[in-house]
């Protein structure tokens, strides 16, 4: 069944919602690398098809195969993350199940010491940004470049 195209139907609310997104990427102390794998590793959480086409296109243009293929299992390759990475993507997983997790003040604490302030605040918004593109993006069933 086709569904509707979300940012057609509603443009003003697309404009909105790329409003925030071109604050993350372009006004923001965060390096472009760390917002791409924070948006690919959320987009994976959430099960968005086209969220994770686009952001490991996105990351396979500066990022080694191995490390994108590897991010579900970050923790895992501790070698092929930096302290940084993995801090983030800690708290991108954090707060994307904050139904589940709440935040911890234990994972808090964990972000706040890897990040300044105005980084953690930058890097919670990028966090909160892909779940909401994640959460118009899968139910409207936004098409993959991916091709058969």
């Amino acid at each position: 069944m086709k569904r509707l195209t979300w940012y057609e139907v509603a443009p003003e609310g697309a404009k909105a919602l790329f409003g925030v997104h071109h604050y993350v990427t372009k006004n923001t102390s965060l390096p472009e690398e760390l917002i791409h794998l924070v948006f690919l590793r959320v987009s994976q959480l959430n099960g968005c098809a086209h969220c994770i086409d686009i952001h490991s296109r996105d990351l396979l243009k500066t990022m080694s195969v191995d490390k994108v293929m590897l991010l579900p299992v970050w923790d895992e390759v501790p070698l092929l993350f930096s302290d940084q990475e993995r801090a983030a993507l800690a708290w991108a997983e954090e707060v994307t199940r904050i139904g589940e997790t709440h935040a911890s003040d234990a994972a808090y604490a964990a972000a706040s010491a890897a990040f300044e302030p105005k980084a953690l605040v930058e890097l919670t918004i990028t966090i909160a940004t892909m779940n909401a593109f994640n959460r118009l993006g899968s139910p409207f069933r936004l098409p993959v470049k991916a091709a058969a």
